[in-house]
């Protein structure tokens, strides 16, 4: 009793006991005197900084999914975060990851917060470890850290989950307690045992995945330091005492020499080959991929090359990224291979489309790869394939284009679309506006006699557009008497055999818009009188002119009928006329219908030219009468004339254009505008009210694209046909003002202008710059140049001397001209004169040497103003023109000599003179070439092996210091010379190292500047080395015998090959004389065979045999033989045919 009140006590407050059966994943309830948990931190309570929440860390059970989420404030970062997940330090997770990862981000416009999530599927045991995740927006950086921990279901020895051993303790300590007392917080047994375990395997892996383990156990010791900065481990200390352990316990594999690498990459659409290398050929291997075991086809080729086994994936696609394996009996090596997916571009992007509401939409985008995986966006916010079932969007693959469609669209679907690929992305916008439904005719009042026919029609914009009709508020249904049809845009209500009763107001209302039509049916009672006496003809008109003039309105392409009833007696005959044209037929488009006392002229489908004054004329016997009407026929306008662009901006263009020449018969009230980007089939309209001016200005363009546009009329019967299209036109703004413009120079009658490109350019370009100038006392700006100057510098000539002048550039390209750029001051033109300067330039101011038949070119500068003369002269006297060409100009002068010869030497002086302003400077010119050969070569001296020979300096220099000679020697007998000295500066020179008994020549060449002379000194003596007296005595031996009898030093091997293959059988023998080699197969000498090839290689003998059969298998033995003896090897060769498997279908 006394331990249920203690652990009543520290029990929570008003919580009930722990259930019986608990989840195996819940831990205990924490002690109060533990630290609160995470939730309850400052951090997650007050976040700080761009993370609203942190990424957690999470225990995951093996081959479960898991996600991992964390918030950015988008109030703390500069632009749009580019997020960033990783394992360990540096081992980015991407494409090359793994279909298992995936990525996803969103963002909340009204409270800016953007969500990242990191989805991982099926859980693996390597993907234990610590991660982090890295923000990044242009120079703002952060990251957090987090884990994940992968747990393996535990079972003990006996197969029986731990789990069930928890339920039973617990049910112990239920049914052992009284019912009021809380059951104790104790860890259970399973508790304790993982938490032994996890921490034991914790401390032996580091933390680091058993993949990096397999890594790391077949890398050279070198390598642990390069991996370990991969993979981010940082305890290098703890991981080299854990690979000691593990060396010891790594087992030689029995089945394979070579494993699979651990991983494998490749592009998507290219092939890829996985080896493996096997002991035993003859073991069977099956290949697997995703634990399914592969078969051979054409994707999946296998190969077997010698102990290799090559499987072979052809054109690798995103459902080849998984894990391979290879089994050999009870032994498995694995591998995963990635497929990296090049990038998607996007070939016809999206196009801006206007519509209207309950229109069909679809939005079609091009993309460079089949079968692609593209993402749609609305606003932000991704539109998926699972979302569309729930919305009224569908979306479809084509090939290479992607759809996205709305049967019928509505307000809230409007907005910004994008569209995103691995490589590429395209937006536009999406305008959706409300229906406006026009009234073309409206319904007419009608009064119509007994047992008549009423019509009543209307004629609206939209032919899609359905409607009820009315009578008095009620609804009017089809019956006998009553037909309502719906042809195009034309609605009609016609009631046949008119009665007293059908008489009331008539309503058309249009289904969905809060628009009626409405008309009044009048019912005309007649009361016919008997005369018997005869009565004049007489015709009775009701038109709805209220004029004088009876006149009768018709829209073109309706029907028109003339009902005109006349009297008389006896009945009168009636005939219409137009003019001096009489109507008689009863068929046709225009037809005469007489109905009792009713003559009826008909027009189908009126046209212009029916417009007109018809007459008719009624006669009887007793008189006649004649009346006339006014037919006008009223059309929608032509279509407006002359349309153009005459001004384009940045991003506004204005159009003008002409009134329709016809205008329908009613006045035009105003036009619509549409425009389109040059290419595209889609119109957007510029405005929905009617636009009364003739000139228009569209604003909202891109600059630098090319647009088209066209103008409708509209007048009170309707729109009219477009207009033609516009020319393509492009919004192109001028340029900015030039920069810094400045005064370069300024004589007695010119000024040069220099400055920069102006600051902003724009799609336009430019043309050139136009200079402009204003004589100080006059506001005329006079032209300096009629055409645009490309360059950026300009010399305005023909200027009044001492006149103040102030200068201004503009920018002129397609659109126009710029802004100006204008001088702050005006420009005094008055030269200034400037003391003359000669700019010797620094390789001038010391001897300046050439070659001979080289060209020289003197480019030497200076200064003063006015222009200053310039003389050149040597030694005094001026130059011969006729071989030095000077050319001078503003600034510098040029001499010039296309061949220079050794007379062209000596010292030139260059005068710059203004009136008694002068400056001088010195050029020193020295032309050289090859020195003369030496003179009197002779060999002075020769003792022992040695001569001294001695040379007197060439008598021509070349105009040019010697700097040595080079001098060789030559044998009398072979007369071949080779170099002694190279560079001697002395005139001799004492040769070693000669050969006794030969006689010597010796030559030597002078070197300056431009080389070695073109002909030697020769020496007019030799140098005669005389040998002095030996005596050779040579030693007495016994010569060696060398012969040997034949020994094989490499004996053969017996061999199993395969059939098919080619084989060789090898061995080496010794042997002098070189002994005879004879090859034999079971005794037999194997002689002219097509299919064996012998050869002997400095005693190294080989037989290869050419495909071999089993037929080839046998005892095969080699025999050396010499007149010293003989030596036999011998080999067994066996010959294997390859084991196939069978395949039954």
């Amino acid at each position: 009793n006394v331990f249920c009140l203690t652990a009543a006590k520290k029990a929570p407050a008003g919580k009930d006991p722990a259930p019986k059966e608990a989840p195996p994943q819940e831990a205990p309830a924490a002690p109060s005197t533990e630290a609160p948990p995470e939730d309850q931190s400052p951090t997650a309570e007050e976040p700080t900084g761009v993370f609203l929440k942190k990424p957690d860390s999470v225990s995951v059970e093996n081959g479960k999914d898991t996600v991992i989420v964390a918030k950015l404030n988008g109030k703390e970062l500069p632009a749009k975060p580019a997020v960033k997940w990783f394992k360990g330090k540096w081992l980015e997770l991407g494409s090359k990851s793994g279909a298992r990862f995936s990525f996803k981000e969103s963002h909340d416009a009204a409270s800016n917060v953007y969500t990242v999530e990191l989805h991982i599927t099926k859980v693996v045991l390597g993907d234990r470890g610590d991660y982090r995740i890295e923000v990044k927006a242009k120079d703002f950086c952060d990251s957090c850290a987090f884990n994940i921990d992968v747990e393996s279901p535990r079972q003990d020895s006996a197969g029986q989950s731990l789990e069930s051993f928890k339920r039973s303790r617990q049910g112990e300590t239920l049914t052992s307690s009284p019912p009021w007392c809380p059951r104790p917080v104790l860890p259970t047994f399973r508790q304790v045992v993982e938490e032994e375990k996890k921490k034991k395997k914790d401390d032996d892996d580091l933390g680091i995945p058993p993949e990096i383990w397999e890594l790391l156990k077949g890398a050279k010791k070198s390598e642990y330091e390069r991996i370990a900065f991969q993979y981010g481990i940082t305890d290098l200390r703890g991981m080299l005492k854990r690979l000691k352990k593990a060396k010891v316990e790594v087992k030689k594999s029995a089945a394979f020499t070579k494993k699979l690498d651990p991983a494998y990459q490749v592009d998507k659409g290219n092939k890829i080959k996985l080896v493996v290398e096997i002991s035993n050929p003859d073991l069977p291997l099956k290949w697997f991929k995703n634990g399914q075991e592969i078969k051979p086809s054409s994707k999946y080729v296998f190969e077997n090359v010698g102990k290799k086994r090559i499987l072979t994936i052809n054109k690798c696609t995103l459902a080849d990224d998984a894990a391979y394996e290879v089994v050999v009996k009870d032994e498995k090596c694995f591998t995963e291979l990635f497929v990296k997916e090049p990038p998607v571009l996007i070939v016809t992007p999206l196009e801006d489309q206007q519509v209207f509401v309950g229109d069909r939409v679809e939005m079609a985008v091009e993309v460079s790869e089949e079968g692609a995986q593209v993402m749609w966006l609305k606003d932000g916010v991704e539109l998926t394939r699972e979302d569309s079932f729930k919305a009224r969007y569908r979306l479809k693959k084509d090939g290479k284009r992607h759809i996205l469609i709305y049967t019928e669209v509505a307000m809230e679907d409007k907005g910004h679309y994008k569209v995103m690929t691995n490589g590429d992305q395209c937006e536009a916008e999406l305008i959706v506006e409300e229906k406006q439904l026009e009234v073309l005719q409206d319904i007419a009042d009608l009064t119509v006699k007994a047992s008549e026919q009423a019509v009543f029609k209307c004629e609206v914009s939209d032919e899609k557009v359905t409607g009820k009709w009315y009578k008095n508020g009620v609804e009017v249904r089809p019956s006998k008497r009553i037909t309502i049809s719906h042809t195009g845009r034309i609605h009609k209500l016609v009631i046949d055999d008119v009665r007293p009763e059908d008489e009331g107001d008539y309503t058309f209302v249009p289904d969905g818009y809060a628009l009626s039509l409405s008309a009044k049916l009048n019912f005309l009672e007649i009361k016919v009188e008997y005369v018997p006496k005869q009565e004049p003809p007489k015709i009775h008109l009701d038109c709805s002119g209220q004029t004088s003039e009876n006149s009768v309105v018709v829209v073109a392409g309706n029907k028109l009928r003339l009902d005109v009833s006349i009297t008389g007696e006896p009945r009168p005959v009636a005939t219409w006329m137009k003019e001096d044209e009489v109507f008689t037929g009863t068929e046709g488009r225009v037809r005469i219908e007489q109905r009792g006392d009713i003559s009826s002229f008909v027009i189908e489908s009126a046209e212009r030219g029916d417009e007109g004054r018809y007459t008719i004329k009624v006669t009887n016997p007793a008189g006649e009468d004649v009346a006339s009407i006014l037919l006008k026929v009223v059309d929608v306008p032509d279509p407006p004339e002359a349309v153009r662009v005459t001004s384009v901006g940045e991003d506004w263009a204005v159009l003008v254009w002409e009134p329709p020449k016809y205008d329908g018969g009613r006045p035009v009230t105003g036009y619509l505008l549409e425009r389109k980007k040059k290419g595209s089939q889609r119109w957007m309209k510029l405005n929905f009210e009617v636009f009364t001016e003739t000139t228009y200005e569209s604003t909202n363009m891109i600059e630098g694209i090319l647009y088209e546009m066209r103008v409708f009329a509209v007048n009170a019967i309707g729109v009219s046909q477009p207009s033609m299209n516009t020319k393509p036109f492009m919004p192109i703004a001028p340029t900015s003002e030039p920069q810094h413009l400045t005064v370069e120079d300024v004589t007695d009658t010119t000024a040069t202008l220099k400055w920069r490109p102006p600051e902003k350019i724009g799609a336009g370009g430019i043309d050139g710059y136009l200079i402009e100038y204003c004589v100080e006392g006059s506001d005329e700006w006079i032209p300096a140049n009629t055409e645009p100057v490309e360059r950026c510098g300009f010399t305005v000539k023909n200027l009044p001397t001492g006149a103040k002048i102030t200068f201004r550039v503009v920018g002129v390209n397609i659109a126009g001209r710029s802004q100006p750029a204008t001088l702050a001051q005006p420009v005094t033109i008055r030269e200034i004169v400037e003391q003359p300067k000669i700019r010797l330039p620094r390789h001038l101011r010391q001897t300046y040497v050439r070659k001979v038949g080289e060209h020289l070119n003197l480019v030497i500068p200076f200064q003063g103003k006015p222009r200053p003369q310039v003389v050149w002269t040597k030694g005094g006297a001026p130059i011969d023109t006729a071989h030095v060409h000077v050319r001078t100009s503003d600034f510098d002068t040029v001499f010039f000599v296309r061949q220079a010869a050794r007379s062209d030497s000596g010292e030139y002086e260059l005068t710059v003179q203004i009136e008694n302003m002068k400056d001088t400077a010195t050029v020193r010119i020295r032309v050289v070439e090859k020195a003369g050969p030496p003179e009197n070569v002779m060999v002075k001296e020769v003792w022992g092996t040695n001569a001294l020979v001695e040379w007197q300096p060439p008598r021509d220099d070349g105009n040019s210091e010697i700097t040595g000679y080079l001098v060789q020697k030559a044998d009398k007998k072979t007369m071949e010379w080779f170099t002694v000295y190279e560079r001697n500066r002395h005139t001799s020179c004492t040769v070693s190292d000669l050969i006794m008994g030969n006689e010597y020549y010796f030559r030597v060449y002078s070197e300056n500047i431009c080389g070695l002379s073109d002909l030697p000194g020769v020496s007019k003596n030799t140098a005669r080395i005389v040998k002095t007296g030996m005596t050779l005595k040579l030693p007495e031996y016994k010569e060696h015998d060398f012969r040997t009898p034949p020994k094989f030093l490499t004996p053969l091997f017996d061999r199993v090959v395969v059939a098919g293959y080619a084989a060789a059988l090898n061995c080496a023998v010794r042997g002098h004389p070189k002994p005879k080699v004879v090859w034999m197969k079971n005794k037999m000498e194997i002689r002219e065979d097509p299919k064996f090839l012998m050869t002997n290689h400095q005693g190294v003998l080989t037989l290869n045999i050419r495909r071999p059969s089993p037929f080839d298998s046998g005892t095969y033995s080699c025999r050396a033989v010499n007149e010293l003896g003989e030596a036999l090897a011998e080999c067994k060769l066996e010959v294997r045919v390859p084991q196939r498997r069978l395949t039954f279908t």
